[in-house]
């Protein structure tokens, strides 16, 4: 890295990486000419967030800054940092392992992702904690399918469950007082001349992450678990790994302390998805996932499919669907 590439780089866009994120986040992306990030090894960029138009750096600034970024990415990628070189078929999935945090909490609606994501931390974490929220949603059935799945969980996997800590559910009905779509109104689902689905809550996922981080600190907890994704999704924004860094980023400065958000399966598709939860717990598993996970927007649970339940025709139905037959392929 040289030259017009380091000059692209701010202060602040290099300081952010040390007071706000791991390490590990730098360790695949490098950084273009004009001031852009790239994959490394069909990696996906992870310091894109960190640039933009802050004041360039001089010289010795940017020797020291430069210094301090390769012996941490070193170590790091030397220790527990991201594993570069065993992603499982092509799927660009990197396990972020920290040694030093013990306990995380865990976004979980009760749906397939959220309940893949519950699994892996309960894999990864010495502590567990989950967190719901009820936010005026058509769907209010994913809120009793989130506490079957917990209760099925601690059934099904006694080791996972001396772990499992407590369930929290927020009141956020807020969101429904501020967004009109079909996930909070009666009206059909259709694309919106953003190219965006009525879906799509504006702010959701922000708000969700902001309490998550409030409750965290105060549960003494620093890792954050959430099943967003940008391979195999609706298109909604905050979804995006680009998202999630800059929450990481404003959620770990506003608080004053540092706060890790995990995202499993944001390089992976649905099928992989049904993969890494047969990977993780087997056919009990899948079976939890199969019955007592919640999907579908309208709410159905009459319908008995083999990937599970759901009306078949809305789009959170129509991945989970397409995931599964691929998988099953």
């Amino acid at each position: 890295m040289k030259g017009k590439a380091l000059a692209a780089i701010g202060l602040k866009a290099l300081a952010a990486g040390f007071i706000g994120f791991e390490p590990e986040l730098f360790a695949a992306a490098q950084i273009r000419d004009d001031g852009q990030s790239q994959a490394i090894d069909g990696n996906p960029p992870a310091a894109k967030h960190a640039l933009g138009h802050a004041r360039p750096l001089c010289g010795e600034q940017i020797a020291a800054i430069v210094g301090k970024l390769a012996a941490q990415l070193q170590g790091c990628v030397g220790g527990h940092g991201v594993n570069l070189g065993e992603a499982k078929d092509n799927c660009k999935m990197s396990v972020i392992t920290p040694p030093t945090r013990q306990a995380a909490l865990v976004l979980f609606s009760g749906g397939q992702d959220s309940t893949t994501c519950l699994a892996w931390a309960l894999q990864h974490y010495p502590r567990v904690e989950t967190l719901g929220f009820d936010y005026g949603q058509r769907h209010r059935v994913e809120l009793e399918a989130r506490l079957n799945v917990l209760r099925e969980i601690k059934a099904a996997f006694p080791h996972w469950a001396a772990k499992l800590g407590e369930d929290h559910l927020l009141d956020v009905n807020v969101l429904g007082q501020v967004s009109e779509t079909s996930l909070t109104r009666d009206v059909a689902f259709k694309m919106e001349a953003t190219g965006l689905p009525n879906t799509f809550v504006p702010g959701r996922n922000l708000l969700f992450l902001t309490l998550a981080g409030a409750l965290a600190y105060r549960r003494g907890t620093d890792v954050l678990v959430t099943g967003v994704c940008e391979t195999d999704f609706s298109g909604y924004p905050d979804c995006r790994d680009d998202t999630m860094k800059a929450m990481q980023l404003a959620l770990s400065l506003g608080m004053d302390k540092r706060l890790l958000i995990e995202t499993p399966l944001m390089w992976i598709d649905k099928a992989q998805t049904w993969a890494l939860a047969e990977q993780l717990g087997g056919e009990r598993l899948l079976d939890i996932i199969t019955e007592h996970t919640h999907t579908c927007y309208l709410g159905d649970r009459e319908h008995r499919h083999a990937w599970g339940y759901g009306c078949g025709q809305c789009p959170a139905c129509e991945l989970r669907e397409k995931g599964w037959r691929t998988w099953q392929a």
